[in-house]
């Protein structure tokens, strides 16, 4: 009676422990099914890590240039405004060189007036002279004439 016991109690030891077994090959089945999904997605996601790398590597490399493209173009701008600088300084300077230049012009323009008033001045006063010549020429010639007919 005692091994009837013990048999039994073996038997549904040994049940509970085929029925532990298949719950646990249930379980072992499920968890690597899940594994699988898991491994596929890591996969997945590692593809999508690679590619955003590369595109991150990309978008590296076009912000470098960009960068480089900027300093050169800041380079470049203030290049620019130093000749910007020397060319308004030289416009300035050309403006007042104008402006004396054309003050000149009129004090040279007034002179020229002022002279050729006195050349006129100076040829009527020549003109007058040759009349006065003239008439003394003449009268000496009618004095000699007068000399000559009565001497």
């Amino acid at each position: 009676m005692n091994n009837e016991v013990t048999l039994e109690e073996l038997d549904k030891n040994l049940r509970a422990t085929i029925k532990m077994s298949v719950d646990n090959e249930q379980k072992l089945d499920e968890l690597s099914r899940k594994l699988g999904v898991q491994e596929a997605e890591l996969k997945r996601g590692l593809e999508r890590a690679e590619l955003a790398e590369k595109n991150l590597k990309g978008i590296e490399d076009e912000l470098e240039l960009v960068g480089e493209n900027m300093k050169s173009l800041e380079k470049s701008a203030e290049k620019a405004l130093e000749r910007e600088e020397k060319l308004v300084d030289k416009i300035l300077s050309l403006q007042g060189k104008y402006k004396s230049t054309e003050a000149r012009f009129e004090y040279g323009e007034m002179n020229i007036t002022k002279l050729n008033q006195r050349i006129d001045d100076i040829e009527d006063e020549i003109y007058r002279e040759k009349l006065k010549v003239k008439k003394c020429s003449d009268e000496l010639n009618d004095t000699f004439d007068d000399m000559i007919a009565n001497y």
